[in-house]
């Protein structure tokens, strides 16, 4: 029998957080993201949760959120790239050449001419060359050219891998975390409980992946919450947290040492992920065909790098229906929320605090309730018909979060009412 999945409805309320992407007014950030529907899901199956993706629904932990594009000042736009059409830039291949030059043939900062033939006491010399490699064939092929597992020939000069593996906890983890948040964000304070609720612990369940034949070594044999872990001559000095779902490879989060900040990792990892999903679709399992990059976030120019990845589509907020990015830049250029299925509903002004959801009853009558254990086993019941519903907030928040859920996950899911 498949799990269902179980899920504590919370109130958003008018409640704002802190927004770090504002630059809209300085005065103003930090203050103004808003939450259309928050919920704790006590177990989320991976089909649940692709279907709350596709509706603007993001997790981080435990928890997961919906924002209110329209009253948040950074309207934040769900993103996907098409895995299998993508074909990287001229830039892109750079960078994958660049690392790769990098392990397998060592740095090549020491190839300019010597101070001597500066000063002019002899004939200048021209830097050799750098040495050249395989010319490119295919993305997954460019990303793994210098891993450990898969060159072949010439011996590199340092050893690297990427591995997967289920999310879980480790002091090595944490170590890269907390100089990651330190040193590129410059957040101090981090702690081991924060890092695990953050990107360790997940609601989602392991359901098997399923592979029209047996898959190579490196791609997952199940849907779930991952760690990607790049080690260096066997030092962890990045990791990838994914969600490997149904459709897609959904980016997490990404951390690395700052040493090695100027080979772009956050690139590669994109690069990597992309040709993840495309891997895992070839290997037989076809309906994954993107990589989720987030939230884009048109108003803030340091997120606007997700759009360099070609083709990329955005979410309506409305229709929930996909749009490629190159036909919403216009209107996102000139709104501050924006409908790509209804360009009349665009608009500059926030509108007031949201009124109660409305839900068809078609639909309510089909959302359940666990309301406990008798005799060990779950008594669930209509939420419509228990008690809870008399009462005007849990209905409020219920009727949100399920007009945020969507009728396929409301009716698929248990509601269970934390005390």
């Amino acid at each position: 029998m498949s799990p269902t999945s179980i899920i504590i409805p919370l109130p958003a309320g008018d409640a704002k957080s802190r927004c770090g992407y504002c630059e809209r007014n300085e005065k103003k950030s930090g203050l103004s993201r808003y939450h259309k529907a928050v919920c704790q899901p006590l177990r989320l199956t991976c089909t649940d949760y692709q279907r709350m993706i596709d509706r603007g629904w993001r997790r981080s932990g435990m928890g997961c959120y919906k924002p209110d594009l329209k009253r948040s000042c950074c309207a934040q736009y769900t993103i996907k790239l098409d895995a299998l059409e993508f074909k990287p830039s001229r830039s892109q291949r750079q960078l994958m050449n660049r690392w790769n030059r990098f392990i397998i043939h060592g740095d090549d900062k020491g190839s300019s001419t010597s101070e001597d033939n500066k000063s002019g006491n002899g004939p200048e010399k021209r830097p050799p060359k750098p040495n050249k490699l395989p010319a490119y064939d295919s993305l997954a092929s460019a990303i793994h050219a210098s891993e450990s597992d898969f060159v072949t020939g010439q011996e590199p000069v340092h050893k690297f891998s990427v591995t997967l593996e289920p999310a879980s906890y480790s002091d090595e983890k944490f170590a890269l975390y907390e100089s990651y948040q330190s040193e590129i964000h410059l957040e101090e304070n981090n702690s081991p409980d924060g890092f695990e609720g953050f990107l360790v612990e997940s609601p989602l369940t392991r359901e098997p992946l399923s592979y029209a034949s047996a898959p190579p070594d490196h791609l997952p044999r199940e849907y779930g919450a991952y760690h990607q872990m790049y080690r260096l001559d066997g030092e962890l000095i990045a990791m990838g947290v994914i969600d490997i779902l149904p459709n897609c490879v959904s980016s997490v989060y990404f951390m690395y040492e700052k040493k090695w900040e100027r080979f772009s990792m956050g690139k590669l990892s994109a690069l990597r992920e992309t040709a993840l999903a495309k891997e895992i679709h070839d290997a037989g399992a076809e309906d994954v065909q993107s990589l989720y990059m987030g939230f884009y976030i048109h108003s803030c120019q340091k997120m606007r790098y997700k759009g360099d990845y070609h083709p990329s589509y955005l979410a309506d907020p409305e229709e929930y229906t996909w749009f490629p990015l190159e036909t919403c830049r216009p209107l996102l250029d000139k709104y501050r929320y924006a409908s790509f299925a209804h360009p009349e509903h665009c608009t500059e002004e926030a509108p007031p605090a949201q009124d109660v959801s409305e839900v068809p009853l078609e639909v309510l009558q089909h959302v359940m309730l666990l309301q406990g254990l008798e005799s060990r086993r779950p008594v669930i019941t209509p939420v419509i018909a228990s008690q809870d519903w008399r009462k005007p907030a849990v209905r409020c928040t219920i009727l949100t979060l399920v007009d945020a859920l969507g009728p396929q996950v409301a009716q698929s899911a248990v509601l269970y009412l934390a005390q």
